[in-house]
């Protein structure tokens, strides 16, 4: 929810209900400055207040400031996560809040189901002072990005980063080096960063998930993922490392 204005904020009050609003489920997050924060769930086509709106995750980027925005996205992930373990996944009975911890357990079989993370690798991989780019064929026209895939049970990260280059391109790694990490809440995602030199094998994109792939040298990157993601933070370092050998 937002006030109308140049830039996003959250307003401030004791409850929704000083909105006029109801919501379904409330969740505590923490404090901030002394306040306490929580997300809600209200109920399908609730109306905002006037001179406020409901915008997503994704449009509040660079309208709220850097803290409130993950803030906002713990808000989703955890709201995403109730509202999608209302029931047991064992046996089907109805969930309820667990009183000391975040989690849900089963009324019936006692289950426990936390919130869910789903980890991500994403590598930067560099050959010659060029960077591999794909295009994925649902990004927007002419967009390129590193390359990213979800981790399978059983492996290392870097296990899993070798394995997602070698399938969607074609391609084998060495020096694979750790480089960050960033909750990615669309909708559950930790995406893990990594960069990586080319050890070997010629670009042969899998023609599924991948529908080019190509290496770009600083001076003539193609269309590039915005500052939201740690996609583009791998880019910008890979053109500040190497744009200063040029």
């Amino acid at each position: 929810m937002i006030e109308r204005s140049e830039l996003a904020g959250i307003p401030k009050a004791e409850s929704l209900a000083a909105f006029g609003l109801a919501p379904l489920h409330t969740h505590y997050l923490g404090k901030l400055d002394g306040h306490p924060c929580f997300a809600a769930e209200l109920p399908e086509h609730s109306v905002a207040p006037a001179g406020m709106g409901f915008l997503g995750l994704r449009t509040l980027f660079g309208l709220l400031d850097d803290l409130h925005f993950t803030i906002a996205g713990r808000a989703i992930q955890i709201v995403n996560w109730d509202q999608t373990h209302q029931f047991c996944g064992r046996c089907g009975v109805r969930t309820e809040p667990k009183r000391d911890e975040r989690a849900r357990v089963c009324l019936q079989c006692r289950h426990l189901s936390y919130p869910r993370l789903s980890p991500a690798v994403i590598v930067a991989v560099v050959k010659d002072s060029r960077i591999l780019l794909a295009h994925a064929g649902h990004f927007p026209e002419g967009m390129y990005s590193v390359l990213a895939g979800f981790v399978e049970p059983g492996e290392t990260l870097e296990e899993s980063v070798q394995r997602e280059v070698h399938e969607e391109v074609g391609l084998r790694l060495k020096n694979i080096r750790y480089f960050g990490s960033q909750p990615w809440p669309f909708p559950h995602s930790l995406m893990i960063a990594f960069t990586a030199e080319h050890a070997g094998g010629r670009i042969t994109v899998d023609g599924v998930e991948i529908v080019d792939a190509q290496w770009f040298s600083v001076d003539k990157l193609p269309r590039i993922p915005g500052k939201i993601s740690i996609a583009r933070q791998l880019i910008d370092w890979f053109v500040r490392v190497h744009g200063r050998q040029e």
